[in-house]
């Protein structure tokens, strides 16, 4: 682990185990509890705050000291409680990550070339390309449109949340919806959490629309996963998960144009 992954979990841990008593499964803290753990573990405090919740989140494991606490089929996570209020929360194991036997769909890549080439981020570059070819009117079978990306707002008992993009869209049936899309790439991970805060907020915010809430992960460069996830039993699944393959027209054969066509 680098520097900054051990001082963020030196803090998380301190956090953790001044308040952590065995049996419990729900622990509240604040975001000022970091910079008193700061000055008890006499390490310099980071200057985003936010990014040590973030990086626990998304790109690290817990600590292996809060992981030992884990009852089996059970996994701490940090939901947020509010303005700079958090939680250590106890829940069941539910990873959001591409299975390994789904065959590729083809799709016609559409991305215009300049954005491949000037995309600064992983992250940017899958919503780009989610974006550009369709493929949230692809999955779901209907029309959708960008609202914004990187929305940011608060979510009642929450607190402030970030979500990657959001669409609005309508189907046949003039019904609409509010779609939120959750993007990762690189080595950010897919979280049940942030598809938990943004239906929580299209919930709170667009009440008269239909959430439906997308996630997106790069496999390959041009392989990308989605997945439909909803509520059942106040835990977030998977309703329907695809992998697409952006491809040159000259690569997607009559044979797979006939397989497709079966479906």
């Amino acid at each position: 682990m680098n520097k900054s992954t051990n001082r963020y979990h030196a803090l998380i841990e301190k956090i953790f185990f001044d308040r952590y008593n065995e049996g419990v499964s729900e622990i509240l803290w604040e975001r000022s509890d970091l910079e008193t753990a700061a000055t008890d573990l006499d390490i310099q405090l980071p200057k985003n705050l936010g990014d040590v919740v973030y990086s626990i989140r998304y790109r690290t494991p817990m600590p292996s000291r809060i992981l030992a606490t884990q009852a089996d089929g059970k996994e701490w996570v940090i939901r947020g409680k509010g303005r700079a209020k958090y939680a250590f929360k106890l829940v069941n194991v539910n990873r959001i990550v591409p299975r390994d036997d789904m065959v590729a769909i083809k799709i016609p890549d559409a991305t215009p070339e300049i954005i491949g080439q000037y995309a600064l981020s992983d992250e940017q570059a899958l919503l780009a390309k989610v974006r550009y070819n369709r493929l949230i009117d692809v999955f779901l079978g209907l029309v959708a449109y960008s609202l914004q990306n990187h929305l940011r707002t608060t979510v009642a008992d929450i607190g402030q949340i970030e979500i990657d993009e959001i669409y609005v869209g309508v189907d046949s049936n003039g019904r609409q919806f509010i779609i939120p899309v959750q993007a990762k790439g690189g080595n950010d991970q897919l979280s049940v959490i942030q598809t938990e805060q943004d239906i929580q907020c299209c919930v709170e915010k667009y009440p008269t629309l239909i959430s439906r809430a997308i996630s997106a992960q790069f496999i390959e460069d041009d392989l990308i996963a989605l997945f439909e996830l909803a509520f059942d039993n106040d835990e977030i699944k998977v309703v329907q998960e695809k992998h697409y393959r952006l491809a040159q027209s000259d690569q997607i054969s009559e044979s797979e144009l006939a397989r497709y066509n079966a479906t």
